[in-house]
């Protein structure tokens, strides 16, 4: 499809550059099939829910990815030091990862890194800005002097416009992450609070955890003219086998599968065959839905408002219908709601 088809204009003012406080007074927008629209809060996701329905939620950790520092290469008897920023995207081994460096053109094989007392090498340099890099440090050392030295990994439309501050390190972390490793957060999952999900344990909706670790593809746009075009890149998913059986019996029982978030949806969808059976799962995914894609396993999505010309924009619309989706987004440009990250939610309810 041309991409072009997915695009919209947003006024910049409607970026959110932080969250609802509290988390649940967040704004939900409710879109059924057909268009139908109902304006309600994140309080009000209970009503949507009922005795039997599963919550699928992406239990996934992001770590503070974003290191500032020093390249430094010797020359002659000169060492000549510059500026760079690396974000870590991939954990390759206990002492290596691969990253998207800037600037990445001057890279070479063997310059030294240094990001405060944390020191490192440049292992090899790939397209696109990525690198392969090698650190002093190996295992838990190292965990703990990311931890130290790194700086949340938030979107380029939050740091253009602000930086990222002490307040984040909550702000971009959901209430169940539990698993490290991911550089940007599940963003539909900023939205819940521990009075949301008592009321929705009330209700008898049952909690479901997957594993995706959010990965590179969530920063980089989409710059191909058709969707045939564009290469997703992998990242890690995880279902377990007792979690997959249970959610098989939530469906042979007539209950529905809400996911929240595209990583939750698209690990579940990943680890279901085409007769609708899911099964464990443990692997990377490169899954890009676009329109004309049957879903396997979600009958429902909680979701925020992403960017044009996203692939997370091209899954609702495969969700849903490309023209419901730009009317709603539409709507919610014209009523205020507050976009991407930090902004509003949107739960979908497709015909099933």
């Amino acid at each position: 499809m041309d991409v072009s088809l997915f695009d919209f204009d947003l006024p910049e003012a409607q970026i959110a550059l932080r969250p609802a406080v509290p988390r649940d007074a967040a704004r939900l927008m409710v879109v059924e099939t057909g268009g139908r629209i109902t304006h309600r809060s994140m309080r009000d996701l209970p009503d949507y829910l009922r005795a039997g329905d599963a919550l699928l939620v992406n239990d996934t950790k992001v770590i503070p990815a974003r290191l500032y520092g020093q390249r430094l290469r010797q020359t002659g008897h000169e060492k000549i030091e510059a500026k760079i920023e690396i974000l870590l995207h991939q954990r390759l081994a206990a002492d290596r990862y691969r990253v998207l460096a800037r600037p990445a053109r001057k890279l070479t094989q063997g310059d030294e890194l240094l990001f405060g007392g944390l020191k490192a090498r440049v292992v090899s340099r790939g397209q696109d800005g990525e690198a392969e890099i090698q650190f002093a440090l190996s295992g838990a050392a190292l965990d703990a002097a990311i931890a130290v030295q790194g700086e949340m990994p938030l979107p380029p439309y939050i740091v253009g416009k602000r930086k990222a501050d002490a307040r984040d390190l909550s702000d971009y972390q959901t209430l169940f992450a539990r698993e490290e490793g991911s550089v940007a957060a599940p963003t539909a999952g900023l939205h819940f609070t521990p009075e949301l999900f008592a009321a929705l344990e009330k209700k008898g909706v049952r909690r479901e955890t997957v594993t995706l670790h959010v990965g590179l593809g969530t920063f980089l746009p989409v710059t191909a003219a058709d969707t045939a075009q564009h290469r997703m890149h992998a990242e890690h998913a995880v279902l377990d086998g007792a979690t997959a059986a249970r959610l098989n019996a939530v469906h042979a029982a007539g209950g529905r599968i809400t996911a929240v978030g595209t990583t939750s949806l698209r690990t579940l969808e990943s680890a279901t065959s085409p007769e609708g059976t899911m099964q464990a799962f443990d692997g990377d995914t490169e899954i890009f839905i676009t329109p004309g894609y049957r879903f396997r396993a979600v009958d429902r999505l909680l979701t925020n408002f992403h960017l044009p010309r996203s692939t997370l924009f091209m899954l609702v619309s495969a969700l849903m219908g490309l023209e419901v989706m730009k009317a709603a987004y539409a709507e919610a440009i014209a009523r205020g709601y507050r976009f991407y990250s930090y902004g509003d939610a949107c739960l979908l309810i497709p015909a099933r």
